[in-house]
Parts: structure tokens; sequence; C-alpha cells
């Protein structure tokens, strides 16, 4: 079944996460992955026990590791710094490689001007709701207000329709989010995967959303690994292969194998 959903009774049912290996190409979702997903984004705060991790698995990896977020490679730069790590930003629609190099569409972040508005004054009729705005995208998030799930889908919707078909709307954890299409967390981790020092190792890709499905996908497609943190009480499909119970499980596994010795590459 590479690359389709596997159908589960419970989380438990999926194999834990596996044993480190240094021969990894390794990507990271980070909210809900490495990070407590809070209110607000702008209230995530990244620990320093959790730099430190990232840091050294990054130097115990030789350079193949990457952070997939939705979030802009900005605010992952504020988020984890002073690390500047290869990052995939707006789930794929911005890229930074090993090298330095930004990846972006450029001719379209304009066109949203006309959706923020639109969308502004929706949020600014109801109670609870956050329009997140990351230049090239928009956020919608309900978390505050999940009774407003329904009417903030179909305010996308309509801002959508507006667009084109060239934008469609990416659902999360309780956040619509209104982007170009045609690239994904799945593309990020292909694009990666052509370049040093990511080509000719094994991709493992850990998420806890539905927008890291695409990831899952990718590198089930290359016969990698795939982890799903997190999933929900009734959610039964996901094309992840192993399973994390929560953020704390996922730093304690990155922990625990940085001080494994004994790790080799394949």
């Amino acid at each position: 079944m590479c690359g389709g959903a596997v159908r589960l009774s419970a989380m438990a049912a999926l194999p834990p996460l596996p044993p480190w290996n240094a021969g990894w190409a390794l990507f990271l979702d980070v909210d809900g992955t490495l990070l407590e997903i809070e209110e607000h984004p702008d209230d995530v705060r990244a620990r320093p026990r959790l730099k430190v991790l990232v840091e050294h698995a990054l130097h115990a990896l030789g350079g193949a590791l990457a952070l997939v977020s939705g979030r802009s490679i900005a605010s992952l730069d504020r988020l984890f710094a002073p690390l500047v790590l290869p990052a995939a930003g707006l789930h794929g629609l911005e890229r930074r490689g090993a090298d330095g190099r930004v990846h972006y569409p450029s001719g379209f972040a304009e066109r949203l001007g006309a959706a923020r508005c639109r969308l502004m004054r929706f949020v600014q009729s109801e109670k609870g709701l956050l329009l997140e705005d990351k230049g090239a995208a928009l956020a919608l998030h309900f978390r505050a207000a999940p009774e407003l799930a329904e009417a903030a889908r179909r305010a996308m919707e309509s801002a959508r329709a507006d667009l084109g078909d060239d934008f469609h709307v990416q659902q999360g954890k309780m956040v619509l989010e209104l982007k170009l299409g045609g690239e994904d967390k799945g593309t990020a981790v292909a694009a990666f995967m052509l370049e040093a020092p990511f080509a000719g190792r094994l991709p493992v890709f850990v998420g806890d959303d539905v927008t890291d499905e695409d990831g899952f996908r990718t590198v089930n497609r290359m016969g990698g690994i795939s982890v799903r943190v997190g999933l929900p009480q009734g959610q039964t499909a996901t094309a992840a292969r192993h399973s994390a119970a929560s953020v704390e499980a996922v730093l304690d596994w990155l922990e625990s194998c940085l001080e494994d010795g004994d790790a080799k590459a394949v």
C-alpha cells in the first residue's frame, strides 16, 4: 500500500518510533510535533532543550535535517534562533536548501490582497476567530470558536473561488489556509531529496496533522519512514506507518537517539 492511507482501529496499532540511524534524511514538522500548539501562533516558544536537540541531530546526520512547516521560513528562523536550518515553509510554498538558497514562487502574493480584506471583515464580525497573515498565505484559525468551523470553511472557499483555481484551501487542526496550489510538504521533501546532503539517504518524516499526510505519502513511496504524532481519538486514517504519542515523546526519542553512540548509517 505504498503511499496509501492505512486504516487502523487505534493509534496503538501502528509501530512505535523506530531506532535512530545516522543514514537518515530527517524531516520534522514543527507545531504539534516539536512544539505544543498554542491558541495564537505567536505564543509558541522553542525551549532551549529543543534547540539543542535539533542542533545535535543536524550534526549527527551530516546536515540532512530540515524543518517542514506551515509557518513561514522567517517565522521558523525567529523560533529557532540562532539556528538557521534547511526549511520548507508555508506547506512547501517556500524552501531553503542546505546551501542557503531560497526557492520561492513570485508574482502571486499581491493577488491575496482582496481576499485578505474580505476575510478580515469576516473575522471582525465573529468572536474567537483569528486571521494570520503569512504574506504569501492566509490562515483562518477557529480554535477558540469551534462552532464557527463551517462558517469559516464557507468564507475561505468563497475567497478561494474569487482568486481562481490555482489557489486552494489547506485544512489543518482548527485552521484553514488559503495558498497557491501545486506545492505541499510532500513536494518539499522530494525537492530536498534531490540535493546534498539529503540525496542518497533514507527519508524520515515526522508530523502530526492532515497537512503532513503529503509528506508521509512521499517518504512511503521512497521506501522511507513516516511517523504520525498524536493521532486524534476517533481518527482512523493516516498514511503514516509509525506513531508517537505526543510532542514530549518525540523530544524524548530525539534525546535518547542522540545519546546512543551505537547509531550507524545504513
